[in-house]
């Protein structure tokens, strides 16, 4: 084993399977402690509120030694006494605030939507805080403002100019002053109802024809950013120019499809570069990687097992647990040689499991 290591935030499966398989021994805090994180993690703490993750950090510290502590969303600005492998705290906070954020594109005079004044209609609305997408809006009037205010009160946001594209992320590696762009994302949004722009999936690699500049755009991005280890740079990609739209100092929920397409361990790159080295070269794709969430069309309790179906699914829930409307599910897995044949393994494989899902 090359250590110990603590990952900890609200969703750490995919950064806890990627340690597992670096060779480290691995400890968790989540908030799901789904099946599949248990089988890579030698000890967990589950959470319910993002408020109670201090304390359960606090805990499992309290019973293991660790070498390296790795965050994930929610955690990224927590003061923990572990040795700390990623971004440090006094550079991650301008990646947190999604205003701080846009200065900063500004200041790299990079394309960026332009805020927008009072009155100036349509908007993405984006509340300064929070990862996913899961409140973004487009409001095309006051009313519209002021249903958004009203159902997020007291949430301080930013309103952007909408632009038209494909949503898109390039996963960088970086040593806190030089970067390494990996691979290129395309992103799936939810694409309906209150939670439209959520994330819900991603293809790697994008076959977007801007895909060299956002690479290049990404690498001096994140080169400029002083963040450690691997991130990750949004895009929207329009048809002749790529809008950089928000930084993640931290894992992110592409880790899946770049892995799996590009055949490379993002935690051995991640824990290289945050001591300096940054890959020579960057890992071709090897084939085309998807990945779907599925979402309770009810409330229901999943009765059925799916661990058996664990060769193309993740973050596998353990049987019994009850999942409200519109809950995240499942995550489903394709891959190929082309898009075309790695979103047909992928239709197959969720027709699969939405038969144990009945």
């Amino acid at each position: 084993m090359k250590g110990r290591v603590l990952v900890a935030g609200f969703a750490t499966r995919h950064v806890a399977q990627s340690a597992h398989r670096a060779g480290y021994e691995v400890c968790a805090v989540d908030h799901f402690c789904d099946q599949d994180l248990a089988w890579c993690t030698s000890d967990r703490e589950k959470f319910e509120d993002l408020a109670d993750l201090p304390d359960a950090i606090d805990r499992i510290a309290g019973r293991h030694s660790f070498d390296l502590f790795v965050a994930t969303s929610g955690a990224e600005d927590l003061p923990v006494p572990i040795p700390l492998c990623g971004t440090p705290g006094d550079r991650i906070g301008r990646f947190l605030d999604k205003l701080d954020t846009q200065h900063f594109f500004e200041s790299c005079l990079v394309p960026v939507p332009r805020l927008l004044g009072e009155g100036e209609y349509p908007a993405m609305v984006k509340p300064r805080r929070g990862a996913g997408g899961w409140r973004n809006t487009v409001v095309r009037d006051d009313a519209g403002m002021q249903a958004w205010e009203t159902l997020y009160p007291d949430v301080p946001f930013i309103r952007q100019e909408l632009v038209a594209g494909v949503p898109a992320s390039v996963c960088c590696i970086t040593n806190g002053i030089a970067a390494r762009a990996i691979a290129a994302n395309e992103q799936v949004l939810r694409g309906s109802g209150e939670s439209a722009y959520g994330f819900c999936g991603s293809v790697t690699p994008s076959d977007h024809p801007l895909v060299p500049e956002m690479m290049a755009i990404a690498e001096k991005l994140a080169a400029a950013s002083g963040c450690r280890g691997t991130i990750g740079i949004d895009f929207v990609a329009g048809d002749e120019t790529a809008w950089a739209i928000e930084v993640n100092p931290r894992f992110q929920g592409t880790v899946d499809t770049v892995e799996r397409a590009c055949g490379c361990n993002l935690f051995d790159l991640h824990a290289s570069a945050c001591q300096g080295r940054l890959p020579e070269s960057v890992p071709p794709a090897r084939q085309v990687a998807v990945r779907s969430i599925l979402f309770a069309d009810r409330d229901m309790t999943l009765a059925t097992d799916l661990s058996p179906l664990k060769e193309f699914v993740s973050d596998i829930p353990w049987p019994g647990t009850f999942f409200g409307k519109d809950q995240a599910l499942v995550s489903v897995h394709g891959w190929g040689p082309t898009r075309a044949d790695a979103c047909a393994l992928l239709d197959k494989h969720i027709t699969t499991v939405r038969q144990y899902m009945r």
